[in-house]
């Protein structure tokens, strides 16, 4: 007879994923054991492999939700009535208030992806492809004539505005609505005025 489905599966299955993406930032993916994960957890480690069948499916699984709802969040940011600075502006401080709170997801991100399959890498490599190219044609729509035609220097623009958000994630975590607010400002700002220098 097949096993029944607990009514808060999927609320125990968020708490191993919380807690498992804390463990793999703290200490790295390869020193973390199934053992340590369900200790961590509270729960058995045969209760974890209830959910889990390796810890690769949990670094999966971690990481497939976090890029998959950033993109979702980020991508579906309503710019009804917006021109294209007004769009940056949101967006970029929408990409802020999404890493908020995501700390050891972001850091398994950078230290975990190639832990992973190659398919699995390539199905969260479209993730983050599908968030760089939602920049990008905000920032061509900022700068037609300048990035419109020129290929390198919309990407060098594109790739310059996630270099500044990923930098102030390593360096202000835990840093609030304010200073996320803040700082989404003065990045625009350097994008914008940057880009009518080029």
């Amino acid at each position: 007879m097949a096993r029944t489905i607990a009514k808060d599966h999927d609320q125990k299955r968020e708490q191993i994923l919380t807690r498992a993406a804390k463990i793999f930032a703290d200490q790295g993916f390869d020193r973390a054991s199934m053992t340590l994960l369900a200790k961590e957890c509270g729960i058995s480690k045969a209760n974890i492999y209830h959910y889990y069948d390796s810890k690769d499916a949990i670094l999966y699984d971690i990481l497939e939700t976090y890029l998959r709802e950033l993109r979702d969040r980020i991508c579906n940011v309503d710019f009804d009535g917006l021109g294209p600075e007004e769009k940056l502006r949101k967006a970029v401080r929408e990409i802020l208030f999404a890493y908020q709170g995501a700390d050891d997801e972001h850091r398994v991100q950078i230290s975990g992806m190639n832990a992973l399959t190659d398919e699995q890498q390539k199905k969260l490599r479209e993730y983050q492809l599908d968030m760089v190219n939602f920049i990008r044609e905000i920032l061509r729509e900022l700068a037609p004539e300048t990035l419109g035609a020129d290929k390198i220097k919309l990407r060098g623009a594109t790739m310059s505005v996630f270099g500044m958000l990923n930098w102030y994630y390593m360096w202000n975590t835990g840093a609030g609505t304010k200073a996320r607010e803040d700082y989404a400002n003065l990045v625009c700002t350097l994008t914008v005025h940057g880009i009518q220098k080029l």
